[in-house]
């Protein structure tokens, strides 16, 4: 058995590309069952990659005793694909269900006991992925984005009118050169209050900065906002026919937590609330271990009583 926080590479396809993961090995046998350990399938946020902040979680729920693969979408990270920094939800959602398969092939693994983990816009992702799914244990969303629309709303509340109609004009641009078979106009993902990119209130960039890894680069494709806006992954909850955790930052300016809730309550999921911001959830700040003791608290109730 592995100790923890050590991991191996995988790769497996998506598509056309060639992704990159970190396999992290349970210690113990708290959830081994006759056909192997569950395994959590993890990935980032908004143009993240897994060595930005995954890497905590996935040690401390492999150290209970879960296998973990953490895994980069295509075109970010380590991962293959072009074009490099554009972020599609569909294809995301793909790279998902590419993972799921993976993983159910990793060595000790019961493939029938698969746990979907995501956070921020893969919050939703993970719940598109789970959708109608029988091989899916549980699924846990950490403050999740899910509705590109109230998230416009919520951006509203919190930008210049003349930010917003900068940034929809160069997603425009990036948009129009895709479409001609040119390169895609990138932006920042975070940036300062009053500069152009995706996440520019005070404290994103010191936050988000905060956990970047060395594979992270701050672009993105500047038509994230217009692939954003038609986001309605909360339409999936009522389909995940498995255990679901939502965990909402009642402060969040970033994903809307009333629309978060409204997904819990579709998908009938355990919630739980936190008094902070988006990135306030993340490896060193104040909330990250109530966070993951709340995710070992849900596995441990749903996937060890499943042993069998």
């Amino acid at each position: 058995m592995s100790r923890p926080g050590k991991h191996d590479q995988v790769t497996f396809v998506s598509g056309d590309a060639e992704l990159d993961g970190w396999h992290f090995t349970g210690s113990g046998s708290a959830f081994d069952g006759p056909r192997g350990r569950p395994v959590v399938v993890m990935a980032h946020g908004l143009g993240g990659t897994k060595d930005s902040g995954l890497e905590p979680f996935a040690v401390g729920l492999s150290a209970a005793g879960l296998d973990v693969l953490a895994f980069d979408y295509r075109g970010f990270g380590a991962s293959g694909g072009t074009p490099r920094q554009r972020a599609s939800v569909a294809g995301q959602v793909e790279d998902y269900r590419a993972a799921l398969g993976a993983a159910a092939r990793l060595p000790g693994v019961d493939g029938q006991r698969l746990v979907l983990w995501g956070v921020s816009l893969a919050g939703g992702h993970v719940l598109a992925a789970a959708a109608g799914r029988d091989d899916v244990a549980a699924v846990v969303s950490l403050t999740p984005l899910v509705d590109g629309l109230a998230a416009g709303r919520l951006a509203a509340k919190h930008h210049k009118p003349s930010a917003m109609l900068r940034s929809t004009g160069v997603g425009i641009r990036s948009r129009v050169a895709a479409a001609r078979g040119g390169a895609p106009v990138l932006m920042p993902i975070v940036a300062h209050p009053g500069e152009l990119g995706a996440l520019t209130l005070p404290g994103h960039y010191e936050a988000y900065l905060a956990i970047a890894g060395p594979t992270w680069r701050n672009e993105i494709d500047a038509s994230i906002g217009l692939e954003l806006g038609g986001l309605r992954a909360g339409k999936h909850a009522k389909q995940v026919r498995c255990p679901l955790l939502v965990q909402i930052a009642d402060f969040d300016r970033s994903a809307p937590p009333r629309a978060a809730a409204k997904a819990a309550e579709a998908g009938r999921a355990e919630v739980r609330h936190y008094p902070c911001d988006h990135f306030d959830v993340w490896p060193g700040s104040d909330w990250f271990e109530p966070a993951l003791a709340h995710q070992l608290h849900f596995l441990r109730r749903h996937l060890a009583a499943e042993r069998r």
